[in-house]
C-alpha cells in the first residue's frame, strides 16, 4: 500500500530500529497499536531482569521467581502481540472480533498458568502450542480471503511464527553445544541462538502489525456481504 513507511532500518552495529506506528487518530482502536507496542517490549523486559540477576545466591526461589518474570514476558509477546492480528483479520466483523478476542484472552490465561508452573523447557514451550493453533486458523481465513488486512502482514506473521518455533526448539535441543561439548560456552550456544531468533520474530510481528494498522487507517469496509456482522 502506498505511504507505508519502511519497515525498519540497519544501523551500524546491526541496531535495528522498528518501523513507527500511525499515529493515535488513524488507527481505528488505538488498543490496538498500545498492544502490539507492549508486546514488543515485555520480552526484552524479563529477559534482562532473568539473565541480570543470574549470578544470585539466593537459592532456588529468587530463581524460580526469575524464570517466572522472564517466562511472563513471553507469554506476554504472544498473548498482546495476537491480539492486533485477531482485531484486524475480523476487523469487518464487529461481533466475531469481539468474541475471538475474549476467546483468545481465555486461552492465553490458561498458557500462561501452564507455562509459569511448568517443570522444563518442553512443558514450557507445549504451554504455547494452543496459542500458536489459534493464531494459525487466522492466518488460514487471511490465506483464503475470508479475512481482513495487509497483503503483506500474512508473510510477516507466518515468518514471525516459524523464526520463534525454531528458536524454541533449538532452545530445548541444546544445539550446537550438545555435539561439542565446552565448545559454546561464551558463543553461539543454544540459547544466545534462541534469543537472536526471537528478537527477529518480534521485529516481524510489529512489521506485519503496522501494515495491518495502515490497511485499517486507509480502508473501508463492504457495507454489505459476508464480511461484515
Amino acid at each position: 500500500m502506498a505511504g507505508l513507511p519502511p519497515q525498519g532500518q540497519l544501523l551500524p552495529g546491526f541496531c535495528i530500529l522498528p518501523a513507527p506506528l500511525p499515529p493515535a487518530s488513524a488507527v481505528a482502536d488505538g488498543a490496538a497499536a498500545g498492544g502490539d507496542s507492549l508486546a514488543c517490549i515485555f520480552p526484552q523486559l524479563g529477559s534482562v531482569l532473568y539473565h541480570l540477576f543470574m549470578n544470585h545466591e539466593g537459592g532456588p526461589a529468587v530463581y524460580h521467581t526469575l524464570l517466572t518474570l522472564d517466562m511472563c514476558g513471553v507469554c506476554m509477546v504472544n498473548t498482546l502481540g495476537a491480539l492486533p492480528i485477531i482485531y484486524c483479520t475480523l476487523a469487518c466483523c464487529p461481533l466475531l472480533r469481539s468474541i475471538a478476542l475474549l476467546a483468545y484472552t481465555g486461552l492465553s490465561s490458561y498458557g500462561i498458568f501452564c507455562a509459569v508452573t511448568a517443570r522444563s523447557s518442553v512443558r514450557r514451550l507445549r504451554a504455547f502450542a494452543w496459542q500458536a493453533l489459534f493464531r494459525f486458523f487466522f492466518f488460514y481465513l487471511r490465506w483464503v480471503g475470508l479475512g481482513t488486512g495487509h497483503p503483506t502482514s500474512l508473510r510477516s506473521y507466518l515468518i514471525m511464527d516459524g523464526l520463534a518455533f525454531l528458536g524454541g526448539v533449538i532452545n530445548i535441543s541444546r544445539v550446537p553445544e550438545r555435539w561439542k561439548p565446552g565448545c559454546f560456552d561464551y558463543w553461539f550456544n543454544s540459547h544466545q541462538i534462541m534469543h537472536v531468533l526471537v528478537v527477529v520474530s518480534i521485529l516481524y510481528l510489529h512489521w506485519g502489525v503496522v501494515a495491518d494498522l495502515h490497511w485499517i487507517a486507509n480502508s473501508a469496509c463492504p457495507k454489505e456481504g459476508p464480511h461484515h456482522v
